[in-house]
């Protein structure tokens, strides 16, 4: 089964993405490797803002991160084709957190867990998972390198 197959059994569709976004680009390929850019925790009509540890939960920014995972697969895939990613190399996870929360991981673990889903083991990636302050109080912000063929 295709990468994109199992995403839609999955239950998400990728539409179309304009790769230029003015001053950077969505996505970028050098030879085997696709760099997203910073994805923040928005899908279609849905966005996650706020501060983990105060105004959301970790399961929510487990969500939070799950829809930034979905953006770098949507500027991957409209750069290189899903089914044309050999694996997922590294991510960083970037978690809006108020003072004293300090569980990155369990929030950044939505996004590891998606790659996972869709791509098995050729998911498994290298990660860090930061706290900071988000632009636009995003929730999560997720950026990864993917191998392409």
């Amino acid at each position: 089964m295709s990468y994109l197959s199992t995403l839609h059994e999955l239950g998400y569709t990728l539409d179309p993405l304009e790769l230029n976004a003015g001053r950077l680009m969505h996505a970028v390929r050098t030879g085997n490797l696709v760099y997203t850019s910073g994805q923040v925790s928005r899908w279609g009509e849905t966005l996650i803002k706020g501060k983990l540890g105060d105004d959301l939960s970790v399961e929510q920014g487990y969500e939070a991160a799950k829809l930034c995972a979905l953006n770098c697969l949507r500027a991957v895939h409209q750069l290189a084709g899903l089914d044309n990613v050999a694996r997922v190399v590294k991510v960083l996870g970037m978690v809006n957190v108020a003072p004293g929360f300090n569980n990155t991981p369990g929030v950044i673990h939505g996004a590891s867990d998606l790659f996972l889903a869709v791509f098995g083991e050729a998911g498994r990636h290298a990660r860090s998972a930061v706290g900071m302050t988000i632009p636009d109080n995003f929730a999560v912000e997720v950026e990864a390198i993917f191998e392409v063929r």
